[in-house]
């Protein structure tokens, strides 16, 4: 069986935003109602250790390679009218919903955390500091988890067009 680039390609993008799509569901579903459970100052320390190690060639192959591949994808699918759509409609929802709002909503978030010496701050700055970070940051990952989703989905919708 011969493949071609453009398949290739497809199925990367396909793999690539499942994989994007598995670690934020997961997130989702495992480690925010497990850190809801543990202590304002464990919660921060957490975050901040998760959010140092999760920059990492394997993060940044899936995170940032499928928002390449859906794009050259798209490119390569321009001809192919029922497919082009849906690898589209999947680039674009990704490179706005996951992609953006990491880059612009939970990034930021992380480094203001990063930033900080929990060692140095009262039980009631940490307190303050998880309220103010913790509730936001959560709401943008659920959007970033649905769009992942959702993006994968209409990439694989697009191999049954």
């Amino acid at each position: 069986m011969e493949i071609s680039i453009k398949s290739a390609v497809l199925l990367a993008a396909i793999l690539l935003t499942g994989l994007s799509a598995g670690l934020f569901y997961a997130w989702q579903v495992s480690v925010i109602p497990g850190t809801r459970r543990v202590a304002d100052v464990t919660y921060l320390e957490t975050m901040q250790s998760i959010n140092r190690a999760i920059l990492n060639p394997a993060f940044f192959l899936i995170f940032l390679g499928s928002l390449v591949m859906l794009t050259v994808s798209t490119v390569q699918q321009y001809s192919n009218e029922p497919v082009f759509g849906w690898v589209l409609a999947a680039a674009v929802v990704y490179a706005i919903g996951t992609f953006g709002i990491t880059a612009f909503g939970n990034v930021p978030l992380n480094d203001m955390l990063d930033a900080l010496d929990l060692a140095q701050l009262s039980a009631e700055k940490i307190s303050e500091t998880r309220s103010q970070y913790e509730g936001l940051w959560n709401r943008y990952h659920l959007i970033r988890t649905i769009c992942s989703v959702l993006s994968f989905l209409l990439a694989l919708l697009a191999v049954f067009k």
